[in-house]
């Protein structure tokens, strides 16, 4: 099989979680640790792409000078980074796990224990992909993620019409070495007219499944 290269292309890539903090001590936040998105882009890098990686807080590295890697906290400031770059991306990979709330007030000192009960205002986050999908370019490949714990295929197919995307990779995190935290990923690749189904493997592997299957449906 021929090398199904990118070279020329650039390729957006969100990685990792984001936190919303709710004092300078504490934050909302989530389990993701980068894995998933660092190997697509070091895969992505290794086909000749030119790769823009905006991750949330991870203790991943790359040391891949053809990675441009620029460190993120907040969801807002995830947004505002990949709306930097969007307009020059071929490719956008949603792979980041994006908080989908912030506490509505962020207090400015470290909060008390004071009684029983603390109550905490949340509003809701941008969405980053039903975004950048509104304003997407003719011809720019869009990929989203869906972690789900029920109704996987349904949820995630909603979200791929929702957000305008071309593909979403869907993991359940009812599938045992799948989802935040592991080394190994089981996708089921939702497209519009088309559902593939990937057994379980390293994050590396499943990295290189998603990105081969971009290829081909960009040169179909």
């Amino acid at each position: 099989m021929k090398e199904r290269s990118f070279k020329g292309k650039t390729v957006l890539l969100t990685a990792g979680p984001t936190y919303e903090p709710i004092d300078p001590v504490r934050f909302i936040g989530n389990h993701s640790t980068g894995k998933m998105g660092f190997a697509l882009a070091a895969c992505f890098a290794s086909r000749g792409a030119k790769v823009i990686l905006v991750s949330g807080p991870t203790n991943q590295k790359t040391e891949d000078q053809t990675i441009t890697v620029l460190p993120v906290t907040t969801a807002d400031e995830m947004y505002e980074a990949v709306l930097e770059h969007a307009d020059a991306a071929d490719i956008i990979v949603y792979a980041a796990a994006v908080a989908d709330y912030k506490p509505k007030v962020v207090a400015d000192k470290k909060i008390k224990k004071a009684g029983n009960e603390l109550t905490i205002e949340l509003v809701k986050n941008v969405d980053i992909a039903a975004a950048l999908g509104k304003q997407k370019k003719p011809g720019q490949f869009s990929v989203g993620f869906a972690l789900e714990t029920d109704n996987e295929s349904a949820n995630a197919a909603e979200k791929l019409k929702k957000k305008n995307l071309d593909m979403i990779v869907l993991n359940s995190l009812r599938d045992e070495g799948a989802g935040f935290k592991h080394d190994t990923n089981k996708i089921t690749i939702i497209e519009p007219d088309k559902t593939t189904a990937f057994e379980l493997k390293q994050k590396t592997e499943v990295a290189q499944d998603i990105v081969n299957l971009v290829w081909d449906r960009l040169h179909g």
